[in-house]
């Protein structure tokens, strides 16, 4: 019979208090997060077509340009063209940026990532291997102690070749499915930084769950390990909840924070750098990023990937700054010009994007749409106008099945109603 998991873990949420400083804002922790990218890793090798060489090469500094903190720059042993892409783009790295080679935990991988990533400023091993009780079970068909033995011998072998010149990290893979074996996680994990590891790593290598389950098995780990062990979490998005879940784990104890250009990876993907970045930074995070680049680098990714961004992509997404509801446009219009607007999630400048708040007019907005598109496209119009034309437009617009309507059609619109008026004034005159 299947053990079911302990969900105790779980039941208890950060009250008010945890989070708020009286008078201050928000509580944040200490520390900035450290962004590890895999773009070039687990989004790389989730394309159906991935990148060569120089296009790798493209992307790399595009993350050199953003300020991410750690590239892993791929998978050394995969095969002759990943081997020499590490190599290469190791050669190409800055003092300050930790560059990274995934490696299972079999000794001639861990040979072969070293090789590759060895001559970069700052180079750093990565094993990998599954530390839950489904996949010890169901995958390696061995004991909880080989497991534990199999860590300690491959992260002990990596600290050796990397001396005191690089780093090891340790994933636990399918930690997010270790919830029916969760004090054996915490062991593996203490295993491994006895054994020489500087970070260890906790995947949701499949999104299963709420976001606070994983976040409570954070904290738990984060609670049972040596204070100052330095924690990461790697989160995919099979369920559409992988920024919630790197955010919190980041408020729970997880100082890096793996993640993805455009959120690429394997399935619907990893945790999007870009939304992390911003919810982090509303939070009054510090965030060590080049934020103004994100818009531009978007868009590069997108079409080099082939991965088209969707129009409702969160803070990337061509109609996420478009307001069509009369409400949303009244709010929009009178809170433009202050720090924070009514229906204003972030600032459009601060991600590089060129254009800010867009109102569109349909058959659902008022008069505060036509008053903000005009004076934006350089027509000077009068409130007493734009809520004359109101009706008019919403006629029209729902004659047309609702659509919205371009500004051409609203100028001539405008344009009939000063005619109008003109005459009605001029009739007036003559009588």
């Amino acid at each position: 019979m299947e053990q079911k998991p302990d969900l105790d873990i779980a039941t208890q949420y950060p009250s008010i208090q945890e989070m708020i400083l009286p008078g201050q804002g928000l509580k944040t922790p200490p520390v900035s997060p450290f962004f590890m990218d895999v773009t070039l890793r687990d989004g790389n090798q989730a394309l159906r077509k991935p990148w060569n060489l120089e296009e790798k090469e493209i992307i790399f500094k595009r993350l050199v340009k953003l300020g991410v903190q750690g590239i892993e720059v791929g998978f050394a042993s995969a095969s002759k063209q990943d081997f020499e892409a590490c190599s290469y783009l190791s050669s190409l790295a800055p003092e300050n940026v930790a560059i990274s080679s995934l490696s299972r935990a079999v000794e001639k991988e861990i040979d072969l990532s070293w090789e590759a990533i060895r001559k970069a400023p700052h180079p750093r091993i990565h094993i990998v291997y599954p530390i839950s009780d489904f996949t010890i079970r169901n995958v390696l068909g061995i004991s909880e102690k080989e497991v534990k033995e199999n860590i300690i011998r491959s992260v002990s072998y990596a600290r050796k070749l990397a001396g005191n010149y690089g780093e090891v990290q340790f994933s636990g893979e399918h930690f997010g499915d270790s919830l029916e074996n969760m004090d054996f996680a915490v062991e593996a994990f203490q295993a491994a930084l006895d054994a020489g590891a500087d970070v260890v790593n906790l995947p949701n290598t499949v999104e299963r769950y709420r976001p606070y389950l994983f976040v409570a098995m954070v904290r738990k780990v984060a609670e049972s390990l040596p204070q100052g062990s330095k924690i990461s979490v790697h989160t995919h998005n099979d369920l559409g909840m992988a920024t919630a879940t790197t955010v919190e784990s980041f408020f729970a104890g997880a100082t890096q924070l793996e993640t993805a250009l455009n959120g690429l990876g394997e399935r619907a993907g990893n945790t999007n750098t870009y939304e992390v970045a911003i919810a982090l930074h509303n939070c009054g995070v510090k965030v060590d990023l080049d934020l103004q680049t994100i818009y531009e680098t978007s868009r590069i990714v997108s079409r080099m990937s082939g991965v088209p961004i969707p129009e409702k992509a969160p803070l990337i997404g061509d109609d996420v700054v478009a307001h069509r509801s009369g409400i949303h446009q009244d709010g929009v219009s009178k809170t433009k010009d202050m720090k924070k607007g009514a229906y204003r999630a972030f600032d459009a400048n601060l991600i590089g994007r060129p254009e800010g708040d867009r109102i569109a007019f349909t058959s659902q907005s008022g008069k505060s749409a036509i008053y903000e598109i005009l004076m934006q496209s350089g027509v000077s119009v009068s409130k007493e106008e734009a809520s004359k034309l109101q009706p008019i437009l919403k006629s029209i617009s729902e004659s047309s099945g609702g659509g919205e309507l371009s500004i051409d059609e609203i100028k001539t619109e405008l344009g009939k109603l000063r005619s109008i008026d003109a005459s009605d004034r001029k009739l007036l005159r003559n009588n």
